[in-house]
């Protein structure tokens, strides 16, 4: 395990090294963020004075290497329109977006693991092959398509739900907000969640179902029946149990995935969370807020994946996580 961890952090560090390198390539090109903070009746020689002081001359290495020796103690910059630490900026956004994701995968899990238990149980069924059929549908239509008609069904037509912004978030404690303690605001979240999960929703059932499939067609599950148990325990204890592997290596890639497409999700909903938070940051050329983005959600994903690598041992017991011979 020691030495598992030990790989698995020098990866994480490889990977967070290689993402800064790319961020800082892409900010040389986003806009000139001095043209923003000044204004266009400033003259260009104050406004070079000002690139001059804010170190935006220097070689492309030179700023990469003063970010990079910055972010080792916590730095990751000062966002030129905040006029703040661009991590505080994106700690304060983060509790939208990760309320967000929160409640999209709660509904991912609620609804594929008895949908695609089902299917693949039932896998004739006119109910099954309506599932099916739906899930299509859900992969091929764009996540803010499916927002926009949401909004247009539910908002504008019936006018049972509101079709943007957060509502009044309650502070649950110092630096976190929350829309889930009130109905009233907990209906915010309800729109923008469902669009979010229609990314992965049709995935997972799709992928339960066929890993279902193939695990009840096994030796065990028909030696589990032969012996008499009973039909829920041999399809939830001995098939679905043996799902979980390829079902966790997806969850954990498309959890980071999913906090990445809150971009669209929190434009169409005016959600006011990381997502929101970058599109600005393009539109007025933030480059230190972009970056610092871009380094969080790849710790983001590094941690994630690390974490499902940990919990395969729980999982399965054979595998074997220090590495094999």
């Amino acid at each position: 395990m020691f030495a598992f961890i030990v790989r698995r952090v020098a990866q994480a560090l490889l990977v967070m090294f290689i993402i800064s390198f790319i961020g800082f390539a892409i900010k040389q090109s986003v806009g000139d963020p001095t043209r923003e903070m000044v204004g266009v009746s400033v003259s260009v020689k104050e406004r070079e004075a000002l690139r001059e002081k804010l170190g935006l001359n220097d070689p492309y290495l030179v700023q990469w290497a003063r970010f990079t020796k910055n972010a080792v103690q916590g730095d990751l910059g000062t966002s030129y329109f905040y006029r703040k630490p661009a991590l505080d900026v994106i700690l304060a956004k983060a509790p939208a977006t990760l309320e967000l994701v929160f409640v999209a995968q709660c509904i991912i899990v609620l609804i594929s693991v008895p949908v695609g238990v089902y299917s693949a149980c039932r896998p004739r069924s006119v109910l099954s092959r309506l599932f099916m059929g739906i899930s299509i549908v859900g992969v091929s239509v764009p996540v803010f398509l499916t927002a926009i008609f949401m909004i247009y069904i539910f908002s504008v037509h019936l006018g049972w739900l509101p079709s943007f912004g957060r509502g009044n978030p309650v502070e649950i404690f110092p630096g976190w907000t929350s829309v889930l303690t009130t109905w009233s605001n907990f209906k915010h979240i309800i729109l923008p969640s469902i669009a979010l999960s229609s990314i992965m929703l049709p995935l997972f059932i799709r992928l339960i179902r066929a890993e279902m499939k193939e695990a009840l067609e096994t030796e065990y599950v028909k030696f589990a029946r032969a012996k008499g148990l009973p039909e829920w325990r041999v399809v939830m204890v001995h098939a679905f149990k043996n799902t979980l592997l390829p079902v966790i290596t997806v969850g954990g890639v498309q959890l980071g995935i999913m906090i990445a497409f809150t971009i669209l999700t929190e434009t169409v909903f005016q959600w006011q969370g990381m997502g929101f938070m970058f599109v600005e940051a393009v539109e007025r050329a933030d480059t230190a807020l972009l970056v610092a983005y871009l380094i969080f959600v790849g710790a983001i994903f590094v941690t994630v994946n690390t974490v499902v690598d940990l919990i395969y041992g729980f999982v399965n017991p054979m595998v074997r996580i220090a590495g094999r011979k």
